[in-house]
């Protein structure tokens, strides 16, 4: 099963523990053009196998649109690589998706890998060991004084970045999102959307999802990085259970929200992305606070994918405009709640 469809640790309020190493080559420059490119790609294909994890070559130019759509949507590659990248980048990817390495982007190598909930130790683990193995085979550009060497300052060092994916619906619906954000960016993290954007000063009051990561790489070892966001982490979960608690106490209001959501859901004819994900963050509350009996983990990942326009195509094998998409959205929820 690929990691996203998963029950990890702590899913409640995380639904994703990402580590990502940047690295680049010695002998290429950290930015490419599409012939220093190739011969990246051609470098990293003779050794593929020398590489392992099941990891697969494929460039993007070869996927259709809804296909490169789809990973973003699943977070395994980044919006403003697609963007930049969708004609000449390319990824290895394994079955599992849970490796996913993005080639030639604002660095040589994006070397990311994923799990479900919180699992920072296990990917980390994981992460170090593809990053190493990689580096053997093709050796990286590293400075002794500056560690590994990127494009951008700001990631000099480890160059690693760990971010954990959390769903805050309880904290936004009291009011005390925007006060939590404020205050753990005074810990030295980095507050973004579901998809990457920084979230600088407000908050959306209609979003929940978003990414906490670490910004300091430099100065500061893989462990204490992890330790540092993990900590963080745990007070952002608490904070969110106890925010869960406080609706409880207004149990008629918040078992009409759900009761609400539930029955829009089971029953509407056609539903936008949107508004299926407010509902559906909205059940997820009802099904961790056990309100919700006929519904699991596993469907409301499920549901959180295939909703999104992309993966509801994919899901599909078919493609439709957006008023197909939302006739569409409405039957595979029923199918997945059913």
């Amino acid at each position: 099963m690929n990691w996203y469809l998963e029950t990890g640790k702590e899913t409640d309020v995380v639904k994703s523990t990402r580590i990502r190493f940047l690295r680049n080559i010695k002998g290429f420059k950290f930015k490419l053009n599409p012939l220093e490119q190739e011969e990246l790609e051609n470098r990293i294909r003779e050794n593929l196998y020398s590489i392992g994890y099941g990891l697969k070559f494929l460039k993007l130019k070869d996927m259709d649109n809804i296909t490169k759509t789809s990973l973003v949507e699943k977070n395994l590659v980044s919006p403003n690589f697609l963007a930049k990248k969708g004609k000449t980048g390319s990824i290895l990817i394994n079955d599992e998706e849970n490796i996913c390495i993005m080639i030639g982007g604002e660095n040589n190598l994006s070397i990311q890998v994923f799990s479900s909930g919180l699992e920072l130790e296990n990917t980390l683990n994981l992460a170090i060991e593809v990053e190493e193995k990689i580096g053997k085979i093709l050796g990286y550009s590293i400075d002794r004084k500056y560690g590994y060497l990127t494009s951008n300052l700001n990631d000099l060092g480890t160059a690693l970045k760990i971010s954990v994916m959390v769903n805050l619906p309880a904290l936004s619906k009291t009011g005390n999102l925007h006060t939590l954000i404020n205050t753990i960016r005074d810990f030295n993290v980095e507050i973004c959307g579901e998809y990457g954007k920084v979230t600088k000063n407000n908050v959306n009051s209609e979003e929940t999802i978003f990414q906490i990561a670490n910004k300091q790489t430099i100065g500061i070892t893989e462990k204490e990085i992890l330790k540092n966001l993990k900590v963080i982490t745990e007070k952002i979960i608490e904070q969110e259970r106890k925010a869960r608690k406080m609706l409880t106490k207004e149990s008629l209001e918040l078992e009409d929200l759900i009761g609400r959501s539930y029955g829009i859901l089971t029953n509407c004819k056609k539903i936008s992305y949107e508004e299926a994900k407010e509902l559906i963050t909205n059940i997820k509350i009802g099904t961790d606070l056990g309100l919700v009996d006929d519904l699991t983990d596993l469907k409301i990942q499920k549901l959180y994918l295939y909703t999104k326009p992309a993966n509801l195509q994919k899901y599909l094998g078919e493609k439709h405009d957006k008023v197909e998409q939302e006739i569409k959205r409405a039957e595979i929820i029923k199918q997945i709640i059913k």
